[in-house]
């Protein structure tokens, strides 16, 4: 069941609900809940009168929604074209190994997740990552193992801590 039904909330507030919504609808539920999950998207199918793989088709089409929680700690990469120049996909490559999980993810204990955007408009200090929205700029390889390095120590005292 989803905390405070917020896919509830979000349809109540369309008196008569159709296909030409979906997209906001999308929208709504993933700003209150931080993604799409299955049993949002299948409410949303039934309250549409839409199948849930048409429900699912469309959000999978654009790249705005997520289909898991963002982690603790959120990693953003820029590919953007200055960001690429400069390097990024080494970046890239490089959080993904270290963190074990590919762009879109979360790791299993949901410490950290990843998104690839395409620009962040912040071209001059590329190659760009952000963790949490703290900007890290003109980014090497070694600069960035170094901040995952500190993010995972602070992400492991914190399990033990609990």
């Amino acid at each position: 069941m989803i905390a405070n039904d917020d896919v509830g909330a979000v349809l109540d507030g369309y008196a008569q609900p159709r296909r030409e919504h979906l997209i906001p609808i999308l929208q709504e539920v993933q700003d209150r809940q931080g993604y799409l999950s299955q049993e949002a998207m299948i409410r949303i199918g039934e309250r549409l009168h839409l199948p849930a793989s048409k429900v699912y088709g469309v959000a999978t089409f654009y790249n705005q929604f997520r289909f898991q929680p963002k982690g603790r700690v959120h990693c953003t990469v820029c590919r953007g074209t200055a960001c690429h120049v400069k390097g990024s996909l080494a970046l890239l490559e490089t959080i993904k190994r270290m963190l074990k999980i590919d762009a879109g993810q979360t790791t299993r204990d949901g410490a950290f997740s990843l998104e690839v955007v395409a620009c962040m408009g912040a071209c001059g200090l590329a190659p760009l990552v952000t963790l949490n929205e703290e900007f890290h700029a003109a980014v090497s390889v070694d600069s960035i193992q170094r901040i995952i390095r500190k993010q995972l120590k602070a992400s492991e005292a914190d399990a033990r801590a609990k």
